[in-house]
């Protein structure tokens, strides 16, 4: 089975072409039930006393330099790929996860591990990308998930990489398994 037979089988479920791409761009079908969500102010735990973390001063962590080689490596490859096809290679959220990982230290979780995609020191992360086929500068995030930081990366057109980090207290609280966050360009 294929990673992303779960296209298939939500087309087959009858979601529609724009949730399909969602789930494209994202890896996996975020409108699906999934058992292991929770809601983190039932384990004790609430967003007030969260530590905000200063984005002016990340320390860089220790990064393979061969993982910077590979990330620039799938870039030229997706951006030669679109190119020569007019076709954009579905691999969105893996090159904003390893742009997070290069450009702010995230610590990435081992694969396939819920709730977050990594630490920046104490504060947990999950990394959503805006990919240049995304016709919005929104991301769905589950508001059931295990972060304090969320860190949207964006993609431009011509392949440039944007980051955004935001606290997890400035997601509308809102009814529904998901919030919508909006990307805001910077004015600094």
């Amino acid at each position: 089975m294929s990673d992303w037979d779960f296209l298939y089988d939500m087309h087959q479920e009858g979601y529609s072409p724009d949730q399909i791409r969602d789930a494209a761009t994202c890896g996996y079908n975020p409108y699906e039930y999934r058992s292991y969500e929770f809601d983190i102010d039932e384990l004790g735990y609430s967003s007030d006393d969260w530590k905000k973390i200063d984005e002016s001063v990340f320390e860089p962590s220790e990064i393979d330099p061969e993982l910077i080689v590979i990330f620039n490596n799938l870039v030229d490859n997706a951006a030669s790929f679109f190119r020569l096809t007019n076709r954009y290679l579905q691999i969105w959220g893996e090159l904003g996860e390893l742009y997070a990982e290069i450009e702010y230290g995230i610590k990435r979780h081992k694969k396939h591990a819920q709730g977050s995609d990594g630490k920046i020191g104490n504060d947990f992360i999950e990394v959503k990308t805006i990919s240049p086929e995304k016709s919005n500068n929104e991301v769905r995030v589950k508001r059931a998930g295990h972060f304090n930081k969320l860190l949207i990366i964006k993609i431009s057109e011509d392949f440039t990489f944007e980051g955004q980090l935001i606290a997890r207290k400035k997601i509308s609280k809102g009814e529904g398994k998901h919030a919508k966050v909006l990307w805001s360009p910077r004015t600094d």
